[in-house]
């Protein structure tokens, strides 16, 4: 714009709606236009009957001021009647003329004349759609003549631009001796919402999911989300920089903002009067299908508006139509309607009188009522609204019925916890069949509720205090809170709220079995396993009891899982007895979870063909019964199932796009999580992997996910023994082993056991991993059917213990049986590591010539798989041992001129961090000459002498900032320093 305006006269017409920025847009062009222009500014104001050419004469008289006397013909007397203030500088009156168009000339003359006289360079005239018939036509006629060469823009909302407006012959005819330049603007991407946020509070303020919110609350208008973004700012919910004010509540208590906090903001004055302005200019019939629009709040259709309106069919469509063409409604969906902002649409509500409001809402739920499905969700809002309690908690009730049905659980929770927290309360009976059903939505929905939960959990408890509930209306409430206490990680109160309610649920055998078959699943607590198969006979007593068949399944699936994950053989006959069909839908998606559950089990286990076999049996299940809600979480489980068996080929790429979706349940997430981190520290990339490791420990042992928590201890501990860090390796071990030990699920040690006995064995302290072993190994022999995977790490435990206590040889043969184990599970990467162990033991027992080939072989496979990790420091050991280890180009460029390679780059950031040669060398598993070398480089590079230098050199141009991860090789990706007191 700016150049435009600056180069030669030109028209410039910028449209679009009411605060989208037309002036801002306009002032901003101005302003930095060079040469600054000589403006003439006249805006149109709003009047019903405006005075002909009045925002011209206003916007020449103030340039007249601020320029002075300028000289004048004798025609600038036919602007006499328009300036009587400028007489003393005006020409004498001209003679008057009869013909009123020649009138009119004359004059349109005199005021081009003016406009040079005053040196104007640019006519803005600003909300044209405002403005007068004759102010258009001279502008028409400036435009077309040319005279003065002046710049025009004209600002306008086309949608409001009156039915034969001359502005309409001006935009649509654009005149030859003016070029014209059109300018449209759109309302505010979301990433442009992002930007506009972010200039005004500080980025973690505001997540994106409420930066989306705000963009759909203003719809991307510049002025509503200015207005909303001020209004934010002076209630002092943050200020900008970051520094809180206030707290508790105020901006969540954490310094962020809030979509409640949006919710409470009433419409910002600025927008609420430009849109109840708009509103006044319409006839009766307008403004009562604009109302009728804006209380219904979702699109509707015409005879939907017209009948909460109260209008009949002709004036409706007429209605609807003449709207439309204002741009006060649009069309959501084909023949459905709404207005056209949501911040319009409750300035319109907000503004009707509180008794109309109730008569047109009460309007609104009968017509409601009539459809043949009823919206019970808006009728239930219509019916409070219209002050019938009656009518909307029947229709709230099914609205969450209907909501939990179909999976969305949130708005269940939301629309119960209305009814619950309304004055007067339901009566008891009621009051606690809502509870219950709140708790079920609760537990559904609860990892997108947040501080939500909490609340709910309080409004269970209330109930359950509550006098009047009776133990038998107590049951089901107590064992949704103590569902909900499970998922919230508060283990204690979830065990004792659930056995509370089996005590309270003998008249309800569903809801009884569900509580003990909860109680049978080990997770959180410190039971040992007959505690938990006492829970689950409890439960499997009162099957036959369950009148619902597709329930019945459900238990009986559930069953299979705890059964398998208890290490009990009865779970693999369950699973078959229960089979793969089922004659009702409902029953057949149960099957489809139990062959997912199976399948992940049989990873626990260690069959992994059987595992694969029921992995694809449950996607097809799920895709012939359409169970898409568990569909993703059955390809996330093969995901997890391939990374054992070592096809990691695309995996990484794979999990991530399976983890992205939106039907992602957050445990198969976490579990994706996993499998990424593990890949990410056998690929090399520490810096990523091992942070990642901490964090899934952490959620997963606070979520009391047992077969989740155990292998991100075993890979860190893995990670801490190679530093040497023994005392660390056993401190994050140790807790997993106890609650094995605790429990007598010794099937849960296959990855953690191996590398505690390392570690206890390191840490000198062969006694106590000797008797971890023995215990392992009698426990695994008690169990009544086959556990290969649990079997074969238990011969590695032996082959460690062997090893210390002096007998090379013997651990040499046991973990040669155990890499073949696991070759014929098949499970490649532990077949890899165990072949190092064997190669090891050969070594320790002097048998070189057989060793060296075996740790070469091993070393090749595990560059094959991806494993960069253990195929660099197997490599490093083997160099040491004179063994020619060919160094594997790694992708990428050969050649990298004056800039550092990835080695060297991971060399530069290692100094940097102040580790000798030496110790970098033992991180890169290189020798310290080779470290030397690349060392001698990278200062050659960045034209330094020292190694201070050089850290100085590298911060200063970003070296030392870490890339994202990404495939092996890529510079950034560096194991961290040793421990140094390990």
């Amino acid at each position: 714009m700016a150049a435009s305006i600056a180069q030669s006269p030109v028209l410039l017409l910028i449209e679009g709606e009411a605060g989208i920025g037309k002036s801002r847009l306009l002032a901003e062009a101005l302003r930095t236009a060079a040469p600054q222009p000589v403006v003439v500014e006249a805006a149109c104001p709003p009047l019903r009957e405006p005075f002909p050419l009045g925002p011209l004469v206003e916007a020449l008289s103030r340039r007249w001021r601020q320029a002075g006397p300028v000289p004048l013909s004798p025609l600038a007397g036919a602007l006499r009647p328009l300036f009587p203030e400028w007489g003393d500088q005006l020409p004498p009156a001209l003679e008057p003329l009869d013909d009123r168009r020649a009138v009119r000339h004359r004059l349109f003359r005199a005021l081009a004349e003016l406009l040079e006289a005053l040196g104007t360079e640019v006519l803005v005239v600003e909300d044209a759609h405002w403005a007068d018939a004759a102010t258009l036509e001279l502008l028409t006629s400036l435009a077309t003549t040319g005279h003065p060469p002046v710049s025009m823009v004209l600002t306008y909302r086309p949608t409001d631009v009156p039915s034969g407006s001359p502005l309409l012959r001006l935009t649509s005819r654009p005149p030859a001796r003016l070029p014209t330049v059109r300018l449209a603007l759109a309302p505010l991407s979301a990433t442009a919402t992002a930007a506009m946020v972010a200039s005004v509070f500080p980025a973690e303020a505001a997540d994106d999911e409420l930066v989306e919110f705000l963009h759909a609350h203003t719809q991307g208008l510049p002025l509503a989300l200015a207005e909303t973004l001020s209004l934010l700012r002076d209630r002092g919910e943050l200020r900008g920089g970051g520094d809180r004010a206030g707290g508790g509540d105020r901006a969540g208590g954490d310094g962020r903002l809030r979509r409640r906090d949006i919710d409470r903001l009433a419409v910002p004055p600025t927008v609420r009067d430009s849109v109840l302005e708009r509103v006044s200019r319409l006839d009766s019939v307008g403004r009562r299908l604009l109302t009728a629009a804006a209380l219904l709040a979702e699109p509707a259709d015409e005879p939907t508006l017209r009948a909460v309106a109260g209008l009949d069919p002709a004036a409706g469509q007429v209605g609807v139509a003449e709207l439309l063409a204002r741009g006060l409604l649009r069309e959501a969906e084909p023949g459905r309607f709404e207005v056209s902002h949501v911040l319009a649409a409750r300035a319109i509500a907000e503004a009707t009188p509180a008794s109309e409001r109730r008569r047109l809402h009460q309007q609104a739920g009968q017509v409601l009522m009539r459809l043949d499905n009823p919206p019970f969700a808006r009728l239930s809002h219509h019916l409070r609204e219209a002050g019938d309690i009656a009518g909307w908690r029947r229709y709230a009730e099914a609205a969450a019925e209907l909501a939990l049905a179909s999976g969305d659980e949130l708005a269940a929770v939301a629309a119960l916890r209305g009814l619950l927290d309304t004055a007067p309360p339901p009566p008891p009976t009621a009051r606690a069949r809502l509870a219950g059903k709140l708790g079920e939505a609760a537990v559904g929905g609860v990892a997108s509720l947040g501080e939500v939960a909490a609340e709910v959990a309080g409004t269970l408890r209330e109930v359950l205090s509550d006098a009047d509930t009776t133990a038998t209306d107590r049951g089901p409430v107590r064992l949704w809170l103590g569902r909900l206490h499970l998922q919230l990680g508060e283990f204690e109160e979830a065990y004792a709220q659930t056995q509370a309610a089996c005590a309270e649920l003998s008249g309800h055998p569903t809801l009884a079995a569900r509580a003990m078959m909860s109680l049978g699943f080990p997770r959180g607590n410190t039971w040992p396993v007959e505690q938990h198969l006492s829970w689950l006979d409890g439960a499997t007593a009162l099957l036959p009891e369950v009148a619902d068949q597709a329930e019945r399944t459900s238990l009986a699936v559930d069953r299979v899982g705890a059964l398998l994950l208890l290490g009990q053989a009865a779970g693999w006959r369950a699973a078959t007895e229960l089979g793969d069909d089922a004659p009702t839908l409902s029953q057949r998606r149960q099957l489809a979870r139990c062959a997912m559950n199976t399948g992940h089990m049989g990873v626990i286990w260690g069959h992994y063909s059987y595992a694969e076999q029921r992995l694809r049996t449950a996607e097809q299940l799920m895709r012939d019964t359409g169970y898409e809600r568990l569909l993703n979480s059955a390809r996330l489980t093969r995901a997890y199932l391939d990374w054992h068996t070592g096809a990691w080929a695309g995996l990484a790429g794979r999990v991530a796009e399976l983890a992205d979706a939106d039907d992602t349940l957050p445990e198969a997430y976490l579990e994706a999580r996993l499998v990424t981190a593990l890949l990410a520290l056998a690929a090399g990339r520490r810096s990523a992997a091992e942070p990642e490791l901490r964090e899934i420990l952490g959620q997963a042992t606070h979520r009391g996910l047992v077969d989740t928590q155990l292998l991100p201890a075993a890979a860190l501990g893995r990670l801490w023994l190679t530093d040497g860090a023994v005392e660390e390796a056993i401190r994050v071990t140790q807790p997993g082993i106890d609650l094995i030990a605790g429990k007598g699920v010794w099937l849960w040690a296959t990855d953690l056991a191996p590398v505690h006995v390392a570690a206890l064995v390191r840490a000198g302290q062969r006694a106590a991993a000797t008797r971890l072993t023995e215990e392992y190994v009698a426990a695994l022999a008690g169990l009544d059917a086959p556990a290969p995977a649990p079997a074969t790490a238990a011969q590695v435990c032996r082959a460690i213990v062997a090893n210390a206590a002096g007998e090379p040889g013997r651990a040499a043969e046991l973990a040669l049986a155990a890499a073949q184990s696991w070759a014929a599970l098949p499970r490649r990467y532990e077949e890899l590591l165990t072949l190092e162990r064997y190669g090891g033991y050969l070594l320790a027992a002097g048998e070189d010539d057989r060793a060296l080939p075996v740790l070469t072989s091993a070393q090749q496979g595990l560059w094959a798989l991806g494993a960069r990790w253990d195929a660099d420091r197997l490599a490093y050991r083997l160099r040491q041992l004179g063994v020619e280890v060919a160094r594997t180009w790694r992708g990428g460029r050969r050649g990298y001129g004056d800039q550092l390679s990835p080695r060297e780059l991971e060399v530069v950031r290692l100094v940097a961090q102040g580790l000798t040669n030496r110790e970098v060398a033992k991180v890169l598993y290189l020798s310290p000459r080779t470290i030397d070398r690349h060392l001698q480089k990278a200062m050659q590079k960045l034209a330094v002498t020292s190694r201070t230098r050089l850290a100085v050199a590298a911060a200063d141009t970003g070296l030392l900032v870490a890339e994202p991860a990404g495939s092996a090789g890529e510079p950034g990706q560096l194991p961290a320093a040793p421990a140094k007191n390990g």
